[in-house]
C-alpha cells in the first residue's frame, strides 16, 4: 500500500465513525430479535437438508430508549461516513489511488480508536449525532 498523509480532521471523523459503529453494533447485540413485541416459537420440526430447528422466544420488543438510542446511533454513522467519503482530501489523490486510500485510512483509523479528541483539532464542525455517540 501507499503511504498517505490523511489531514487529522479526516483521521479524527474515521475514528468518531469507528466508534460510532462499534457502539452501534454494541448495542443491537443485547437488543430482542423484533423492533415490536412478538410471540416466539417453539423448537418445530427439522428443517429441508438440515438438522437445524429454528426456536425463538418471546420478543418484548424494543423500549421506547432502545429505539431513540438505535436511531442516534445510526443517525452518526450515517453523518460521519457522508464526511468522511466527501472529505476534500480525496479530490487531491491521483486517479486509481482513491480506493486503496479509504482502505488504508478505514485500517489505521481502529488502532488508534480510543484516542481520538472529542472535538477536531481544526475547529470544524462535528455532526451533532456523532457529538452524543
Amino acid at each position: 500500500m501507499a503511504e498517505y498523509d490523511f489531514p487529522q480532521d479526516l483521521r479524527d471523523a474515521q475514528l468518531r465513525l469507528h466508534q460510532a459503529s462499534a457502539a452501534y453494533h454494541q448495542l443491537c447485540r443485547t437488543l430482542p430479535w423484533s423492533v415490536d413485541p412478538a410471540p416466539g416459537w417453539p423448537a418445530g420440526e427439522k428443517q429441508p437438508y438440515t438438522d437445524y430447528m429454528s426456536n425463538k422466544p418471546d420478543s418484548p420488543g424494543y423500549t421506547d430508549h432502545e429505539k431513540s438510542e438505535v436511531a442516534r446511533l445510526r443517525t452518526a454513522v450515517l453523518e460521519l461516513s457522508v464526511t468522511v467519503s466527501t472529505h476534500p482530501y480525496w479530490d487531491t489523490l491521483e486517479s486509481g489511488t482513491v480506493v486503496d486510500g479509504r482502505m488504508t485510512l478505514k485500517q489505521t483509523a481502529p488502532a488508534a480508536a480510543d484516542d481520538v479528541a472529542a472535538e477536531p483539532a481544526d475547529g470544524s464542525p462535528v455532526p451533532a449525532a456523532a457529538r452524543a455517540a
